[in-house]
């Protein structure tokens, strides 16, 4: 079993950074101003995927100006692996009723298209006003299902990516940024 320093610093895990903090910043500022021109006059209902997108989703509904609700669901796609699973598992239900309201679904990631075609299927069949989706990173890979989200932070390349809410073995959510992880590290290590 490996242990881990308690004096580690989580940024010297990563290979590379993709997308730094300021510039996360400004995305979320044009992404806000996005939403709000798409729902102006409307209530909307947020929907966050969580734990990944925790960090992108309280940042991101301060650049909102619009009247809004919000409820998260919890989804299980990775299960301390690099790869997400095939059928991503319900955790966590929304307690909002959907019906007759715009939503908005909010996710971190974007890459085999698989959590949120489910999670849009679900929600579809709650009848709401409309349903779009927004995530942070869209990743530039084959997707399993075929999907787009309807606002997107950042295309990224097929690389597995950590920081600002992503985590890989529930680790490095903290970073502010999003970098690769160096590939040595992405076969599960044993933490204590």
């Amino acid at each position: 079993m490996q242990k881990r320093n308690t004096a580690h610093n989580p940024m010297d895990d990563i290979d590379r950074i993709l997308v730094d903090e300021p510039t996360i910043k400004a995305r979320l500022k044009e992404l806000g101003q996005e939403i709000n021109e798409a729902y102006e006059g409307r209530d909307l209902a947020v929907i966050a995927i969580i734990n990944g997108a925790i960090i992108f989703v309280a940042d991101l509904i301060r650049e909102l100006s619009i009247p809004m609700q919000l409820d998260c669901i919890r989804i299980s796609s990775y299960r301390d692996d690099t790869k997400p699973v095939q059928a991503p598992e319900v955790i966590d239900k929304i307690r909002l009723d959907l019906k007759g309201i715009d939503v908005l679904i909010i996710d971190d990631i974007l890459d085999s298209g698989n959590t949120l075609s489910r999670v849009t299927s679900m929600f579809q069949a709650m009848e709401p006003a409309s349903l779009k989706t927004c995530v942070l990173l869209d990743k530039n890979t084959t997707r399993s299902v075929q999907f787009e989200a309807d606002f997107v932070g950042f295309q990224i390349p097929d690389e597995f990516v950590v920081g600002y809410g992503l985590d890989f073995a529930e680790r490095y959510r903290q970073l502010p940024c999003i970098g690769v992880l160096r590939p040595e590290l992405q076969n599960p290590p044993e933490w204590s």
